[in-house]
């Protein structure tokens, strides 16, 4: 169907859940749709909707039930960044689109735009971690930002007072945007893959990624923390928190879980020999 629209001149198409169904952790490989799928397609104004059930006709056996809409025409770009907003986290955290003034100028202010890269701190997941930051003391510590996506907790971390910051991922263009955040917010961060990334124990391990790689792990995060470092762990669903929580149980002393919406956040610290 997707293919059929663009024949048909689509300039985008968009998949939806049509039905309430989350998928939340696909298996790796594979890209599951949802059993009931709704198609948005986004055509030129000048398109006549006839024209297109027509193309659609000759090119499927059965052209599904839809309905047309007429987009109003706006400054796209401007409505855009309207619906990102300075975000506080805790007392003295914000982040900050660079189109906007920082609210709290004296705060801690990471500027950071809406990119390819997971981490704005409009999700619960960076919430939690962002939070937790806000309250720690990280002065002259080493921290790992496992996952780093945009570098927004490798970020957060570097400016509340980390001595060394490493970002870790395993996609190479979340590297390259966490260097780029990085340098915008005057903060010295090494970017690794995984396979790169150096043993030298660090004081904090943040990851915020998903419950199954969480698990699996577990003895190299164990591996990368000091005696006494904490960890805080994060995209976790409430149903996965004690499966997580007990893959850390040999190697951390964990503590209760704290929620936000559907997901969790697990912190421990490591066990001292």
């Amino acid at each position: 169907m997707s293919d059929a629209l663009s024949e048909c001149g689509a300039a985008a198409v968009t998949f939806e859940d049509d039905a309430d169904q989350p998928i939340y952790e696909p298996d790796v490989g594979e890209t599951p749709l949802w059993t009931a799928t709704r198609l948005t397609a986004l055509f030129d104004a000048e398109t006549r909707s006839e024209d297109v059930t027509k193309m659609l006709a000759n090119v499927m056996d059965e052209v599904p039930h839809f309905k047309v809409e007429a987009v109003e025409d706006k400054d796209w770009e401007r409505e855009w960044m309207a619906n990102f907003q300075p975000i506080q986290f805790g007392e003295r955290l914000w982040i900050c689109p660079s189109w906007h003034q920082p609210p709290a100028p004296e705060a801690v202010n990471i500027l950071l735009d809406p990119g390819l890269a997971f981490g704005t701190g409009t999700h619960a997941t960076t919430a939690l971690c962002l939070n937790w930051l806000d309250t720690a003391d990280l002065t002259g510590k080493y921290v790992i930002d496992y996952g780093c996506g945009s570098g927004i907790l490798a970020i957060a971390a570097a400016l509340l007072g980390a001595e060394k910051v490493i970002a870790v991922d395993t996609d190479p263009q979340a590297l390259e945007a966490t260097r780029a955040n990085a340098k915008r917010n005057g903060v010295e961060i090494e970017a690794y893959l995984p396979g790169e990334c150096p043993d030298e124990p660090c004081d904090l391990l943040l990851a915020n990624i998903l419950a199954g790689p969480l698990q699996t792990l577990a003895p190299r995060f164990a591996n990368l923390c000091k005696p006494a470092a904490d960890i805080v762990l994060s995209g976790i669903l409430q149903t996965q928190a004690d499966a997580v929580s007990d893959s850390y149980g040999a190697w951390f002393a964990m503590q209760a879980a704290t929620q936000k919406e559907d997901w969790i956040r697990l912190s421990g610290q490591r066990h001292v020999k």
